[in-house]
């Protein structure tokens, strides 16, 4: 009877100990605000390694669901502990990645500005020297408009820049430059055919 007794104290503790299982659930709030947190950013300068971190995510969320379908006393949060790490490892590659990116983005964007600006000083110099005569003047103040577009688009680019939008702010930076090379190649042409 005695032994009757301990083996069912130990029964008792054992589903106690097993039926109380939960999921841990601070680990889990902690690993999806590092997520949340790294969405900002990633979603724009690191679109890989938040899918990665997002994929982690839908991993916990499948294993807790499996866990919560099962009984009570068959629950085990050991493998949810694993995914939570990973969840959260992946979270905090997408935030550093996407600060990477960003910086990197924001340097691309810079450069293209400045060669933008040079290719329109550029483009504004060879105007000056653009042979004119019969028929020109048209093609003149056409060419002069394309590069008040272009000065305005750089203005658009800046201002891209102060706001932290880098990618737009390269786009424009870069329409700007090939909008000014385009005028520096047509007074280049006119040049040469007027050489002939």
């Amino acid at each position: 009877m005695r032994k009757m007794m301990a083996v069912l104290s130990f029964v008792f503790v054992l589903v106690l100990t097993v039926g109380c299982a939960k999921p841990p659930q601070d680990a889990i709030n902690a690993a999806t605000a590092s997520l949340d947190s790294a969405k900002a950013m990633a979603s724009e300068y690191a679109s890989d390694s938040l899918r990665a971190a997002e994929d982690a995510k839908a991993a916990l969320d499948a294993e807790l669901k499996a866990q919560e379908a099962k009984f009570a006393l068959f629950r085990s949060y050991k493998h949810t502990d694993e995914l939570v790490n990973d969840l959260k490892a992946k979270s905090e590659k997408a935030a550093a990645d996407a600060k990477a990116g960003m910086e990197q983005a924001k340097n691309d964007a810079t450069t293209a500005i400045n060669d933008a600006t040079t290719a329109l000083t550029d483009a504004k110099a060879a105007l000056d020297k653009a042979p004119k005569g019969k028929g020109t003047a048209a093609d003149l103040e056409a060419m002069k408009a394309d590069l008040t577009a272009a000065e305005s688009t750089i203005n658009d680019a800046n201002a891209a820049m102060s706001a932290e939008k880098y990618k737009d702010a390269k786009a424009k930076a870069d329409a700007a430059k090939a909008s000014a090379m385009n005028v520096s190649s047509q007074v280049q042409a006119a040049i040469d055919a007027k050489k002939h």
